[in-house]
């Protein structure tokens, strides 16, 4: 009998040409295996020219090494590498809308945001914004502490990770950039 593969999140970087259409091509892929992408970035490289998508799944490994295969072949994708979690370092963003009356009831909000070592970004009138970087879990712990203040809007941003395997992805990078040169 054959044993099931576990299903672990993995952080796909993508690197790519700044083509239109792209960014579907690439999520269809994942929407054409029934998987579920959890975040989902984009952004400039370190290399002119050169733009990177940071993806989130989770699956098994056999699936994420046919979607990266699948990633490659599409005109505009440079090079697709897979990391699982410890593999990189990564952060996500979350800001918080909170009533602005919320500050002025003692420390306690104060101290919410000291604890999760969060920073206030802007206090208007009727509302403060509150920033936090950190892993989604730290992220969704402020978020459950300022519920009883109300909370009147919460957003996260995908995940931004860089492999720690940098040997691998440095020298593709150097091979990309000689391309783009030439």
């Amino acid at each position: 009998m054959q044993e099931e593969e576990k299903k672990i999140r993995y952080t796909l970087s993508i690197f790519t040409e700044n083509k239109i259409g792209l960014v579907n091509r690439i999520t269809i892929i994942f929407t054409r295996r029934k998987m579920n992408i959890l975040s989902l970035t984009t952004s400039e490289s370190e290399l002119k020219g050169i733009y990177r998508f940071t993806v989130v799944i989770e699956t098994t490994k056999s699936q994420v090494i046919k979607v990266v295969k699948q990633i490659e072949k599409q005109i505009g994708v440079l090079k697709a590498f897979y990391y699982e979690e410890d593999q990189t370092i990564y952060q996500e963003i979350a800001l918080y809308k909170i009533p602005t009356k919320a500050l002025f009831g003692g420390e306690t909000i104060e101290h919410i945001i000291r604890h999760h070592y969060a920073r206030i970004l802007s206090v208007e009138e009727n509302f403060v914004v509150i920033e936090k970087t950190g892993h989604e879990h730290e992220t969704q712990e402020l978020f459950e502490a300022l519920k009883p203040y109300g909370v009147l809007g919460f957003v996260r941003s995908g995940r931004v990770a860089i492999p720690k395997p940098m040997r691998k992805v440095t020298s593709y990078l150097k091979e990309l950039e000689e391309w783009a040169i030439s």
